[in-house]
Formats: C-alpha cells, sequence, structure tokens
C-alpha cells in the first residue's frame, strides 16, 4: 500500500490523475478505518445496458481504435 509506504500525496495523485484532495481523502480514510475502509461499498450506479449489448460493446472494444476510425490505437 502505498499509504502504508510513506508515498508523498502529490506523488499518488500525479501517478492517478486525481487531485490531491482526492487522495488526502483517501489517505485520512486508510488512517481511520483501514484498508477496508478504503473498499467500495457497491457500484455507484446499476448497469443500463443488458447482457446482450454488454456483449456487442466488448466484441467491438476488442477490434481496437482504428477500426472505429480513430487514427492510432488510442480512444
Amino acid at each position: 500500500m502505498r499509504f502504508a509506504a510513506g508515498e508523498k500525496t502529490a506523488v499518488i495523485a500525479k501517478d492517478l490523475r486525481v487531485s490531491v484532495r482526492s487522495v488526502e481523502r483517501w489517505r485520512r480514510t486508510w488512517r481511520e478505518g483501514g484498508v477496508e475502509a478504503l473498499r467500495s461499498a457497491s457500484p455507484a450506479s446499476v448497469p443500463r445496458i443488458s447482457a446482450a449489448q454488454f456483449a456487442v460493446l466488448e466484441e467491438e472494444l476488442a477490434k481496437g481504435p482504428a477500426a472505429h476510425g480513430f487514427e492510432d490505437q488510442r480512444w
């Protein structure tokens, strides 16, 4: 765990591309409740696509960005 290793908040924030404030909040939660306190309780929302739609999405994503008109392999 990066917090336990004493890694600086700014470094973690930069690596994860989140705000320093978010990492500070996570660190405080970790200090008060440990790793278990950081675990997600549940998804933020219920998926809005069906299993069949999700299967199609997976197939299309597997084809890669270039197959969908992108200039390179970045979405």
